[in-house]
């Protein structure tokens, strides 16, 4: 495993980081999940990224179980809030209230005294932006929390969270988790240059495009039983990317991941990793072995005539308005 600052600050992370959205507590059995967890562990990630609402709040709760026992100084545990985890108006958002109530919710399942990194999931149009920063510099000041960052911002909402922060004396954020694959390049245009300028990292989400970049899924075919496009907590997510022109496209990598003696997912998890403001991809797992093959990604280097030879095969399917920088299909 090789290892990387978190944006600008001191924070070092795994470049893969292990995620469980869609997996804990709702798609596979606990045992499965710990089998996961700890098959990552054996392969060197110490990052490990969740959040309160993933299987509301029952694949924070699996996590803590799996990560039971383990030396906390050796890990980084990451948790966001916003989306809604109850049914009263205050069960949502980035307000003081909900936000002090959610981490400590968090720390709770998670077994553990603070998060080494607590994310805001998504921007929120209703509260003041001073009121959600000076909330998150108050968990700092109390140990709660390490640092601070964001999930899906756009580029403008970043700048002016860190104008903020500069002018009242915050902690600023160091980190944005964003969606970003060979597929889904919208950071690009807009988000990565803030984020180098000012030392924000990106953890990003989806790598592998929930599988569709492993090129299992063939054009003119249905997708193979068990697999994410049939399942209905992970099919409305990828049903944008299941078309045959795209899955086409997708196929023509094969040879390119061969030359290199990789698999498809090693070379969709390498390519993110190319990014230099990219400080960990996210990767998900139902089974064991799903790890052990993604991390093989770490410290994979892919010179300029690889990485022109992708773009030239891919390039033309990606998605890159920079007005889609909040996806609009999952919550990832």
């Amino acid at each position: 495993m090789r290892f990387r600052h978190l944006g600008r600050s001191g924070l070092m992370v795994s470049e893969i980081s292990y995620g469980n959205w869609i997996t804990h507590g709702s798609q596979v059995e606990e045992d499965a999940a710990k089998e996961c967890v700890r098959a990552a562990l054996d392969e060197g990630i110490t990052t490990f990224d969740t959040a309160d609402v993933y299987a509301g709040t029952r694949a924070e709760e699996v996590l803590g179980r799996a990560l039971k026992g383990v030396r906390r100084e050796s890990l980084e545990i990451f948790t966001k809030v916003y989306w809604p985890t109850g049914a009263g108006p205050n069960d949502r958002g980035l307000s003081r209230k909900h936000i002090t109530e959610s981490v400590n919710g968090s720390l709770r399942r998670l077994q553990t005294d603070y998060v080494d990194l607590y994310q805001a999931h998504r921007y929120d149009y209703e509260t003041p932006l001073e009121e959600t920063l000076k909330t998150f510099d108050d968990l700092v000041r109390q140990g709660k929390v390490l640092y601070v960052g964001v999930s899906e911002w756009k580029a403008s909402q970043i700048a002016e969270a860190l104008r903020i922060a500069d002018e009242m004396g915050f902690d600023r954020l160091v980190s944005n988790q964003p969606q970003y694959s060979m597929l889904w390049r919208v950071i690009e245009a807009e988000v990565v240059p803030l984020c180098e300028k000012e030392g924000v990292g990106q953890i990003v989400w989806s790598p592998i495009a929930q599988g569709v970049l492993t090129g299992k899924y063939l054009p003119g075919q249905p997708p193979p039983a068990g697999s994410r496009a049939t399942d209905p907590t992970g099919s409305g997510f990828i049903s944008r990317m299941m078309n045959d022109d795209l899955l086409a496209k997708v196929q023509e990598l094969k040879p390119i991941a061969a030359d290199l003696g990789l698999t498809m997912a090693q070379l969709a998890v390498a390519w993110v990793l190319q990014n230099p403001n990219v400080s960990s991809a996210i990767v998900g797992a139902t089974r064991p072995e799903q790890v052990r093959d993604n991390v093989k990604a770490a410290g994979v280097k892919l010179d300029a005539d690889v990485m022109a030879r992708i773009d030239e095969v891919i390039g033309s399917v990606a998605v890159r308005d920079p007005s889609l920088t909040e996806s609009p299909s999952g919550r990832p």
